[in-house]
């Protein structure tokens, strides 16, 4: 018990006034409008969890990956209801496990002073590295998923295979992987109006990436300010 109190210590700490404001309100909205519009009980954790999760990575908290362990599992149920197979893969067979490897890592880098993690910045040999590997995977896993019958298949591809990448490059802890988490959460919004638009009761998840792009644009400004270049 005395280490689970020292945990939750060290996660409530640190954290600047409009940081607060802006995790509570992130999730106050999430979920009031997802009760608005009558989004089933898990679509409703799911958004409230995943969104708790994506500030919580902006801020360099461990607890991220537990509020991400809960929303991936509910997120890829949803996905697979609306055909959108690539998100189910990716979040079952890939975040899943992520997210505790993304825990272990981070814990050996938290910085003891500020209870966050510590942040890197790539070199240009790995941001060329970084696209040609995206590009390259999305056309490939985009042809499997037509096969499969998915909906939009090269859209689901593109957020698929990005999301990948970018998962790598945040346990890593490089802030490129903002950049990246914007073009997976613009791609990504597409895919959820469409679903809406079709009759798909996804408004909760719409919503919920709707809240990543604008953390994902508030918090590259954040971890490009405090980045430090990679030794690599």
């Amino acid at each position: 018990m005395g280490r689970i109190r020292q945990f939750i210590r060290e996660e409530l700490s640190g954290w600047k006034p409009w940081e607060i404001i802006w995790l509570f309100s992130a999730c106050a909205l999430i979920t009031g409008l997802s009760v608005y519009w009558h989004d089933s009980p898990m679509g409703i954790i799911s958004a409230t969890t995943g969104v708790a999760c994506v500030v919580c990575t902006g801020k360099g908290k461990l607890s991220a990956y537990i509020f991400g362990a809960v929303n991936v599992v509910l997120y890829a149920v949803i996905s697979f209801r609306a055909k959108y197979y690539g998100e189910v893969m990716l979040n079952a067979l890939y975040y899943f496990p992520m997210e505790f490897y993304g825990f272990y890592v981070w814990n050996q880098h938290m910085n003891r002073e500020t209870h966050e993690v510590e942040k890197n910045r790539m070199t240009k040999a790995g941001r060329g590295k970084l696209v040609f590997a995206t590009a390259a995977g999305t056309v490939i896993y985009g042809f499997l998923l037509k096969a499969l019958g998915g909906s939009l298949p090269f859209v689901d591809s593109l957020s698929t295979v990005a999301s990948v990448v970018a998962m790598v490059i945040s346990v890593k802890m490089y802030m490129e992987q903002w950049i990246i988490w914007i073009a997976v959460d613009v791609v990504t919004v597409v895919m959820w109006a469409a679903a809406f638009v079709n009759g798909n009761e996804s408004m909760a998840t719409l919503l919920m990436w709707v809240v990543y792009l604008g953390n994902a644009v508030i918090m590259y400004f954040k971890w490009a300010k405090e980045a430090e270049p990679d030794a690599l």
